[in-house]
């Protein structure tokens, strides 16, 4: 893949030999990230109140997050970005959830390549600060307070979508958590492949550099000595019953997280 912000199928973020005052000021300095964090929330807010904030700003403000974070101490390993846009159909991307970040961060490495949304929380869409951003990407939008009608707005609204060509990002996890439990990690993913004959690419991420807020979620410590990993598996079919899919997608995610935290 030669297009994007990135032009190669990885990336690490460089070392820095030397580091200059100003970068030992703002390294895994919360104050610098959260004004940094509430200006592109405010300006991507503004343009999606205007109807202009269309999928290049989505991924451009998506990588303007991305080298802040950079510049706040934060290390990216990012690889098998070659799989992104390796099936000619729109794909499922089926991915644990750890924090704040990698919703931040998807848009700049998926959206350069093909068109993507989330499945999101009510919530997110309700919220007074997110709500008009998240809606201008015409998310899947579930409550995580009815199994049954999560699972019918998801197999309906995703269908729809995927059968527009928009791939779909979903963490099947209900809420996000530190610690990865494959007990809550649900198969409504693999069903909504199975039922659109899309395929599946699993993603697998480690973002506890940026933490759950106490009181505000999105706002929470910041920890430069951990790496910040995403890795993009190898797209494939759902048959059968889509169990051993599912146990397919834990697996790989749980060897990744093992490995990343040797």
């Amino acid at each position: 893949m030669q297009k994007g912000y990135f032009p190669a199928d990885s990336y690490q973020t460089p070392p820095k030999t030397k580091l200059s005052l100003w970068d030992r000021m703002i390294s895994n300095n919360l104050l610098y990230f959260t004004l940094k964090y509430a200006y592109i929330v405010l300006q991507t807010r503004k343009q999606a109140i205007k109807k202009i904030y269309d999928t290049p700003a989505w991924h451009k403000s998506s990588y303007y997050i991305f080298r802040f974070i950079e510049k706040t101490g934060g290390r990216f390993s990012i690889t098998g970005m070659e799989n992104i846009s390796k099936s000619e159909k729109p794909v499922l991307f089926i991915s644990n959830h750890m924090s704040t970040l990698e919703t931040m961060i998807f848009p700049c490495i998926i959206a350069p390549h093909r068109e993507v949304t989330f499945v999101v929380k009510e919530s997110l869409v309700k919220h007074p600060l997110f709500k008009d951003v998240m809606l201008s990407r015409n998310p899947v939008v579930v409550g995580r307070s009815d199994p049954r009608k999560d699972l019918e707005a998801v197999m309906n609204g995703g269908a729809e979508l995927l059968a527009k060509g928009v791939s779909i990002v979903i963490f099947p996890q209900s809420t996000r958590n530190l610690v990865f439990k494959p007990e809550e990690f649900n198969s409504i993913g693999v069903k909504l492949a199975k039922k659109t004959g899309v395929p599946v690419v699993p993603v697998a991420i480690k973002t506890d550099f940026w933490g759950n807020g106490k009181y505000i979620k999105e706002l929470g410590p910041l920890d430069n000595t951990k790496t910040i990993h995403f890795k993009f598996g190898e797209p494939f079919m759902v048959t059968g019953n889509g169990k051993e899919e599912n146990n397919r997608i834990i697996s790989f995610i749980q060897e990744c997280l093992e490995e990343w935290n040797k």
